[in-house]
């Protein structure tokens, strides 16, 4: 059951990612899943280094998993350029 809460955990916090930050996200539910994921890492890291704590790989709560898709999906943004502008 573990897994599969991660992985909710993970879509719900790609998703309000996507909805927080403005802006065209040209990716699907398996990109917003990958983004909630990668998110929850970033945010566990972070609380870690800032709050104490082991360097584990876990899931952070919610709210940190949606901090760090935040900051992973402006990353993402910041590389990708200027993409889908037509001249």
């Amino acid at each position: 059951m573990g897994i599969i809460a991660f992985l909710i955990i993970g879509i719900v916090a790609g998703f309000l990612a996507r909805l927080l930050v403005p802006g065209p996200d040209p990716m699907g539910w398996l990109g917003t899943l990958v983004l909630g994921l990668v998110g929850s890492f970033v945010g566990g890291t972070l609380a870690a280094l800032v709050f104490g704590g082991t360097l584990e790989v876990s899931a952070s709560g919610l709210v940190g998993s949606v901090v760090g898709a935040i900051i992973v999906l402006l990353i993402l943004r910041a590389m990708g350029g200027r993409r889908g502008v037509v001249a």
